[in-house]
C-alpha cells in the first residue's frame, strides 16, 4: 500500500510542475488516498482537478480510470456489459461480459476518477454508494467482485448552480473525504497562462499584456451580471487567438482593436449571465476589457489621437 511514509520526497515537486500553486491540496489528496479514503475534489470548472488528479496517480504509480459523469452514465455503461454476439452464441456468462471502467478499476485495483458526479444519474450513483460501503460489486449473471488492493475512487464535482447539475447526496460526503478547489492566485494563473502559452507558441509571452489578460478572465467572476465566470482556460486561449489574430491582420499582438476582438471571442461563451441582466455577453466582456486595460487604451488614444477600438476588424 502506497502511504504518506514511502512517499518519495520529490513526489510533491513532480505534481506542482504540472499544477501551479496546489502544495496544499496535492498534500490532502495525497494523505487521503494513502490512508485508504476515497475523495471528493469540488470546485468551479478550471480549477486543475483532473490534471492534479492524473499527476497524482502518476506519482504513486498507480493506474487511472476516467469517467465522464453526464446524465447518459447508466449502471451498465459503468459496470460494464454482456457482447449481445458472444450471448446468442455462447449464452450468459462471465466470458460474455465486457468490464465497464468500474469493474477495470476495480480488477486492478487502479483510481477511478468520475469527473462531474453531480451530472450522474441518482440509480448509477447508487453503484458508487455500494461500491464505497462494501468494496465490492454483484454484476447479475457474472458474479460478486471485491476491489483489488490500492482500489480508490476520486470524484470531481462543479457547483451547484452550473446548468444541469444537481446535488449529491449524503452519502457520497459520508463516504469521501472532501478537497475545495477554488481559484488560484492572480500570481499563479500568470504563471498557467503563459506556461500554456508557451508550450503551445514555443515563444515567451509579454508579461504584462498576460497580466491584464489574467485580471480580465479574473474580473468576470465578481460582475454583478454574470453567474458565472471564467476560468483561466480563457485568458489561454484570448493569449493564443491574440497572437494568431494578429497574424492574420499583420498587425502587432498589442494591437487594440486585435486584443478586443480576441477577449471576446475566448471569453464571451464562457460566461453565464444572469437571466434579466437585459445585456449581451459581447457587451459585458468589452466593459471589463476597457476597465482591464485602460492605461494601454489611454496611452493609444493620446499617441493617435483617435477613439478606442471598436473590436471590429479593420476594413480591407
Amino acid at each position: 500500500m502506497v502511504t504518506a511514509m514511502n512517499l518519495a520526497p520529490s513526489a510533491l515537486a513532480t505534481v506542482e510542475t504540472a499544477v501551479v500553486g496546489r502544495r496544499r491540496e496535492t498534500e490532502l489528496v495525497l494523505a487521503a488516498l494513502a490512508a485508504g479514503r476515497n475523495v471528493l475534489l469540488e470546485g468551479p470548472p478550471g480549477t486543475g482537478k483532473s490534471t492534479l488528479l492524473r499527476s497524482v496517480a502518476s506519482v504513486i504509480g498507480t493506474e487511472f480510470v476516467f469517467v465522464e459523469g453526464n446524465a447518459e452514465l447508466t449502471p451498465a455503461r459503468l459496470l460494464g456489459s454482456h457482447d449481445p454476439a458472444q450471448v446468442l452464441e455462447r449464452g450468459y456468462s462471465a466470458d460474455t461480459f465486457v468490464d465497464g471502467p468500474l469493474l477495470t478499476a476495480l480488477r486492478a485495483g487502479s483510481l477511478l476518477y468520475v469527473e462531474e458526479i453531480n451530472r450522474v444519474p441518482e440509480e448509477t450513483l447508487n453503484v458508487l454508494v455500494t461500491v464505497m460501503a462494501e468494496r465490492e460489486v454483484h454484476v447479475p449473471r457474472v458474479g460478486i467482485f471485491p476491489a483489488e488492493h490500492g482500489f480508490r475512487m476520486v470524484a470531481a464535482m462543479n457547483p451547484f448552480d452550473a446548468v444541469g447539475t444537481g446535488r449529491i447526496s449524503a452519502a457520497i460526503y459520508d463516504r469521501t473525504c472532501r478537497v475545495e478547489m477554488g481559484y488560484q492566485t492572480d500570481v499563479d494563473e500568470v504563471d498557467i497562462v503563459a506556461a500554456a502559452v508557451h508550450q503551445a507558441e514555443g515563444e515567451p509571452v509579454e508579461a504584462e499584456r498576460t497580466r491584464l489578460t489574467v485580471a480580465l478572465a479574473r474580473s468576470t467572476r465578481s460582475h454583478a451580471d454574470i453567474r458565472v465566470g471564467s476560468s483561466v482556460r480563457g485568458a489561454i486561449d484570448m493569449e493564443l487567438v491574440t497572437q494568431q489574430l494578429a497574424a492574420l491582420r499583420s498587425t502587432d499582438v498589442d494591437d487594440l482593436a486585435v486584443s478586443l476582438d480576441a477577449a471576446k471571442t475566448a471569453l464571451s461563451g464562457r460566461i453565464r449571465l444572469y437571466e434579466g441582466s437585459g445585456r449581451s455577453a459581447d457587451e459585458v466582456v468589452e466593459e471589463l476589457w476597457r476597465a482591464a486595460f485602460a492605461e494601454r487604451i489611454a496611452e493609444a488614444g493620446a499617441d493617435s489621437g483617435k477613439a478606442p477600438p471598436s473590436g471590429k476588424a479593420p476594413t480591407p
